[in-house]
């Protein structure tokens, strides 16, 4: 039977579809001449299945191999130079085009050359052909057998920790399959970015994959007052490094009514492009290294090794041109909704710093790069003796701050109209009914207000006004 290692074509093609388009799979509703656009970007990418009789939305709309279309298909791929040998196959109602990796990259079809980039097949200019394929390494470091016993190796946990963050239901597919058909393991074992995220000890067959946290006190590299070293699988090396982000980032919270915001002093979204992008990037080849996330009183600095790949300049990022040195850890950051499949990072953080009103990001490149964000002069030492809150410092000033005009106001309110209700005074303030009763009860517990009559039609009293703030500036939700 036609099969992907030990799994039946049609078993894969279920998984596929559950799976969604990505770097490795296309689905398409029929059969169309473009479909050669496809086949070239898989062969210059990591290869892939083409799946036809899939409508947008995933569900079957279904398509039959004929010979003649089977003919079609052999005649578009053979027509691709060099010519693409394919194998076609009909899998329940669907008609499945397996798309090898090709070793004589670059290859092209009558409309130009094309590769796929996480779930889409993008063409390229003459400057990303330029780049993808000068000294073109055909057996990248990813891409490698890892130093692992096996599947044994793997993590069954992190295989279904890593389905269920990425949407993707595997039942009781077992371990090795569901890695196949993420493209990180063959019929013989697994591939190194396997191992960077499903080993049970990433540790021990890749030392090199390991993230330092710092803190510093100060501006400069000498005073380290927190630290922590990740030697775990990206994954969580990247939900480690956000929490240590926000660990010692400054936040300042807004209440609205009883609702509390918690706002960084950098966007969150463009520290999380910052590190996806160091581990997404950086060359696993090179040992004795580590991703480093750095953070000082007046920066943050991320860090990984491997500059920009040869031929690009500096001026260029950001610019539309995308090259990826990790193609498929690229990809299992992207099911994993870490990453935008456009490959627009750089954009992004730059548009994220710029919505907050802060410097835009700076970028090295000389052999390691680096990524610089400048955290809001509001908040750093800038100079000696110069205080900075603390979260919990900077969330309960905020709150008492907005809970004591918030009171001050139902006093003026009701100094005004003695009988008003919880409602009107919930419309004039902004705040919900329960926050209203809230405030009301704690001004009474300070003996600044009371309630005069039965508890409907009754009236307020205000007695004196409050001397102290108020010792719980939160109210429950």
């Amino acid at each position: 039977m036609y099969c992907m290692g030990r799994l039946p074509l049609i078993d894969k093609i279920a998984l596929l579809i559950r799976e969604g388009e990505g770097l490795l799979a296309e689905c398409k509703e029929r059969y169309t001449s473009r479909i050669d656009e496809d086949i070239v970007a898989f062969a210059n990418t990591k290869g892939g299945t083409l799946l036809l009789g899939v409508r947008d939305d995933g569900s079957i709309r279904g398509e039959q191999l004929t010979n003649d279309l089977k003919a079609r298909i052999n005649s578009l791929a053979h027509n691709c130079k060099p010519a693409i040998a394919v194998e076609t196959a009909q899998a329940g109602g669907l008609v499945a085009i397996e798309v090898p990796e090709g070793s004589q990259k670059p290859y092209s079809c009558a409309s130009g050359y094309y590769r796929r980039l996480d779930g889409s097949t993008q063409k390229m200019g003459h400057e990303e052909l330029r780049l993808m394929f000068r000294e073109h390494d055909a057996w990248p470091f990813e891409a490698r057998p890892a130093p692992v016993p096996g599947f044994a190796g793997m993590s069954r946990a992190k295989a279904l920790a890593f389905a269920a963050e990425a949407g993707i239901k595997i039942a009781r597919t077992p371990t090795a399959d569901f890695l196949r058909s993420l493209k990180v393991a063959d019929a013989n074992g697994v591939n190194n970015a396997g191992a960077l995220f499903f080993a049970k000890q990433v540790r021990d067959s890749l030392p090199q994959a390991q993230t330092t946290l710092l803190a510093f006190k100060g501006t400069d590299r000498v005073h380290i007052y927190d630290r922590r070293d990740v030697r775990d699988d990206l994954f969580t090396q990247f939900q480690e490094a956000m929490q240590f982000l926000e660990k010692h980032l400054n936040v300042r919270s807004e209440i609205k009514g009883v609702d509390r915001q918690d706002i960084y002093e950098l966007p969150l979204e463009a520290l999380r492009e910052a590190v996806v992008n160091a581990l997404m990037h950086r060359d696993y080849s090179v040992t004795g290294t580590q991703v480093s996330v750095d953070v000082f009183d007046d920066r943050v600095e991320i860090t990984n090794p491997g500059g920009l790949p040869k031929g690009l300049a500096p001026g260029a990022l950001g610019k539309g041109v995308s090259i990826r040195r990790n193609e498929l850890v690229a990809d299992l950051f992207a099911r994993l909704h870490k990453v935008e499949r456009a490959g627009t990072g750089i954009q992004r953080m730059r548009a994220a710093m710029a919505a907050a009103g802060l410097q835009e990001p700076e970028f090295e490149t000389h052999g390691f790069f680096r990524t610089v964000l400048y955290r809001s002069p509001e908040f750093a030492l800038s100079a000696p003796g110069t205080r900075v809150e603390t979260r919990v410092e900077t969330r309960v000033k905020t709150g008492v701050e907005t809970v004591v005009k918030a009171r001050a106001l139902m006093l003026e309110l009701i100094r005004c109209d003695p009988a008003i209700t919880g409602p009107k005074m919930a419309e004039s303030t902004g705040l919900t009914l329960k926050g209203v009763e809230w405030n009301l009860d704690a001004l009474k517990k300070q003996g600044v207000l009371k309630h005069v009559g039965p508890r409907k039609g009754g009236r307020w009293e205000v007695l004196t006004p409050p001397s102290d703030p108020p010792a719980a500036p939160h109210p429950p939700a």
